[in-house]
Protein backbone atom coordinates (compact mmCIF):
# COMPACT_ATOMS: atom_id res chain seq x y z
CA UNK A 1 0.00 0.00 0.00
CA UNK A 2 1.31 3.40 -0.98
CA UNK A 3 0.48 5.55 2.03
CA UNK A 4 1.89 8.64 0.36
CA UNK A 5 -0.71 8.32 -2.42
CA UNK A 6 -3.43 7.63 0.13
CA UNK A 7 -2.43 10.74 2.06
CA UNK A 8 -2.35 12.74 -1.17
CA UNK A 9 -5.88 11.54 -2.05
CA UNK A 10 -7.05 12.54 1.43
CA UNK A 11 -5.49 16.00 1.06
CA UNK A 12 -7.02 16.52 -2.40
CA UNK A 13 -10.47 15.49 -1.21
CA UNK A 14 -10.33 17.58 1.98
CA UNK A 15 -10.32 14.46 4.16
CA UNK A 16 -9.41 15.35 7.73
CA UNK A 17 -10.23 12.13 9.56
CA UNK A 18 -11.14 8.61 8.53
CA UNK A 19 -11.80 5.44 10.49
CA UNK A 20 -12.32 2.09 8.83
CA UNK A 21 -13.12 -0.94 10.98
CA UNK A 22 -15.55 -2.22 13.56
CA UNK A 23 -17.11 0.50 15.74
CA UNK A 24 -17.19 0.26 19.48
CA UNK A 25 -18.27 2.73 22.12
CA UNK A 26 -14.65 3.47 23.05
CA UNK A 27 -13.61 4.04 19.41
CA UNK A 28 -16.53 6.42 18.84
CA UNK A 29 -15.54 8.31 22.00
CA UNK A 30 -11.84 8.49 21.07
CA UNK A 31 -12.54 9.70 17.54
CA UNK A 32 -14.98 12.24 18.93
CA UNK A 33 -12.33 13.62 21.27
CA UNK A 34 -9.79 13.78 18.44
CA UNK A 35 -12.35 15.48 16.20
CA UNK A 36 -13.18 18.15 18.77
CA UNK A 37 -9.48 18.83 19.38
CA UNK A 38 -8.75 18.97 15.66
CA UNK A 39 -11.61 21.39 14.95
CA UNK A 40 -10.70 23.55 17.95
CA UNK A 41 -7.14 23.78 16.62
CA UNK A 42 -8.54 25.06 13.31
CA UNK A 43 -10.01 27.96 15.26
CA UNK A 44 -13.50 27.66 13.80
CA UNK A 45 -16.67 28.92 15.46
CA UNK A 46 -17.75 26.95 18.51
CA UNK A 47 -21.23 26.43 16.99
CA UNK A 48 -19.67 24.79 13.92
CA UNK A 49 -17.57 22.50 16.13
CA UNK A 50 -20.71 21.45 17.99
CA UNK A 51 -22.65 20.84 14.74
CA UNK A 52 -19.88 18.68 13.23
CA UNK A 53 -19.48 16.79 16.50
CA UNK A 54 -23.25 16.22 16.86
CA UNK A 55 -23.52 14.87 13.30
CA UNK A 56 -20.47 12.65 13.81
CA UNK A 57 -21.94 11.19 17.02
CA UNK A 58 -25.34 10.51 15.43
CA UNK A 59 -23.84 8.85 12.35
CA UNK A 60 -21.45 6.71 14.40
CA UNK A 61 -24.16 5.67 16.86
CA UNK A 62 -26.59 4.89 14.04
CA UNK A 63 -24.03 2.53 12.49
CA UNK A 64 -23.13 0.88 15.78
CA UNK A 65 -26.76 0.49 16.89
CA UNK A 66 -27.87 -0.87 13.52
CA UNK A 67 -25.10 -3.47 13.40
CA UNK A 68 -25.87 -4.55 16.98
CA UNK A 69 -29.63 -4.74 16.43
CA UNK A 70 -29.27 -6.75 13.23
CA UNK A 71 -26.44 -8.82 14.74
CA UNK A 72 -24.05 -7.85 11.95
CA UNK A 73 -21.18 -7.03 14.26
CA UNK A 74 -18.80 -9.76 13.14
CA UNK A 75 -16.58 -10.38 10.12
CA UNK A 76 -17.07 -8.44 6.91
CA UNK A 77 -20.48 -7.14 7.96
CA UNK A 78 -18.98 -5.38 11.01
CA UNK A 79 -16.55 -3.24 9.05
CA UNK A 80 -17.74 0.33 8.86
CA UNK A 81 -16.25 3.62 7.83
CA UNK A 82 -16.69 7.18 9.00
CA UNK A 83 -15.03 10.22 7.47
CA UNK A 84 -14.87 13.93 8.19
CA UNK A 85 -13.79 16.17 5.33
CA UNK A 86 -13.74 19.83 4.46
CA UNK A 87 -16.61 20.66 2.10
CA UNK A 88 -16.97 24.07 0.48
CA UNK A 89 -16.87 26.46 3.44
CA UNK A 90 -17.96 23.75 5.89
CA UNK A 91 -17.60 20.06 6.57
CA UNK A 92 -18.95 16.78 5.24
CA UNK A 93 -19.41 13.96 7.74
CA UNK A 94 -20.08 10.54 6.18
CA UNK A 95 -20.63 6.99 7.33
CA UNK A 96 -20.86 3.70 5.52
CA UNK A 97 -21.80 0.20 6.64
CA UNK A 98 -23.38 -3.04 5.55
CA UNK A 99 -27.17 -3.00 5.67
CA UNK A 100 -29.74 -5.69 4.94
CA UNK A 101 -31.30 -5.03 1.54
CA UNK A 102 -34.82 -4.82 2.99
CA UNK A 103 -33.73 -2.02 5.35
CA UNK A 104 -31.89 0.08 2.75
CA UNK A 105 -34.97 1.16 0.81
CA UNK A 106 -36.72 2.21 4.03
CA UNK A 107 -33.67 4.19 5.16
CA UNK A 108 -33.35 6.02 1.85
CA UNK A 109 -37.08 6.78 1.79
CA UNK A 110 -36.90 8.21 5.34
CA UNK A 111 -33.86 10.33 4.45
CA UNK A 112 -35.58 11.66 1.33
CA UNK A 113 -38.67 12.47 3.43
CA UNK A 114 -36.57 14.34 6.01
CA UNK A 115 -34.72 16.22 3.26
CA UNK A 116 -38.02 17.81 2.17
CA UNK A 117 -38.81 19.19 5.65
CA UNK A 118 -38.45 22.83 6.56
CA UNK A 119 -36.57 23.71 9.79
CA UNK A 120 -39.91 24.18 11.54
CA UNK A 121 -41.17 20.79 10.31
CA UNK A 122 -37.92 19.17 11.48
CA UNK A 123 -38.33 20.68 14.93
CA UNK A 124 -41.99 19.62 15.16
CA UNK A 125 -41.23 16.09 13.87
CA UNK A 126 -38.37 15.77 16.38
CA UNK A 127 -40.65 16.71 19.28
CA UNK A 128 -43.38 14.34 18.08
CA UNK A 129 -40.88 11.51 17.69
CA UNK A 130 -39.55 12.07 21.22
CA UNK A 131 -43.06 11.55 22.63
CA UNK A 132 -43.69 8.30 20.74
CA UNK A 133 -42.96 4.89 22.16
CA UNK A 134 -40.31 2.90 20.35
CA UNK A 135 -42.03 0.09 18.47
CA UNK A 136 -40.78 -3.47 19.03
CA UNK A 137 -38.29 -4.36 16.33
CA UNK A 138 -37.73 -0.71 15.40
CA UNK A 139 -34.21 0.23 14.36
CA UNK A 140 -34.16 2.99 16.97
CA UNK A 141 -36.17 5.86 18.34
CA UNK A 142 -36.09 7.58 14.94
CA UNK A 143 -34.39 10.68 16.30
CA UNK A 144 -30.90 10.25 14.84
CA UNK A 145 -31.68 11.20 11.24
CA UNK A 146 -33.82 14.13 12.41
CA UNK A 147 -30.98 15.30 14.66
CA UNK A 148 -28.49 15.06 11.78
CA UNK A 149 -30.82 17.09 9.54
CA UNK A 150 -31.25 19.74 12.24
CA UNK A 151 -27.47 20.28 12.37
CA UNK A 152 -26.97 20.16 8.59
CA UNK A 153 -26.72 23.08 6.20
CA UNK A 154 -27.73 21.04 3.12
CA UNK A 155 -29.84 17.95 2.42
CA UNK A 156 -28.36 14.61 3.45
CA UNK A 157 -27.10 12.36 0.68
CA UNK A 158 -27.48 8.58 0.80
CA UNK A 159 -26.39 5.89 -1.62
CA UNK A 160 -26.55 2.13 -1.78
CA UNK A 161 -24.17 -0.31 -3.45
CA UNK A 162 -25.34 -3.91 -3.82
CA UNK A 163 -22.91 -6.41 -2.32
CA UNK A 164 -24.91 -9.64 -2.75
CA UNK A 165 -28.53 -10.82 -2.51
CA UNK A 166 -28.58 -10.15 1.27
CA UNK A 167 -26.49 -7.03 1.84
CA UNK A 168 -25.89 -3.57 0.45
CA UNK A 169 -23.27 -1.04 1.48
CA UNK A 170 -25.17 2.01 2.71
CA UNK A 171 -23.48 5.42 2.69
CA UNK A 172 -24.84 8.58 4.26
CA UNK A 173 -23.32 12.07 4.11
CA UNK A 174 -24.35 15.16 6.01
CA UNK A 175 -23.09 18.68 5.33
CA UNK A 176 -22.41 21.15 8.10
Amino acid sequence: MDLYNLRKQFDESGMMMCFNGPFSHSIIEEIGTALRNHLAAENIAKAAVLDVFAVYIELAQNVRNYLALRELGQGDTAASIITIARWNEGYMVSSGNMVLQEDAALLCARINEINTMTPEELKRSYKEQMRREVQPGALGAGLGLLEIARHSSAPMNCSVRTIDETYVFFSLSAFV
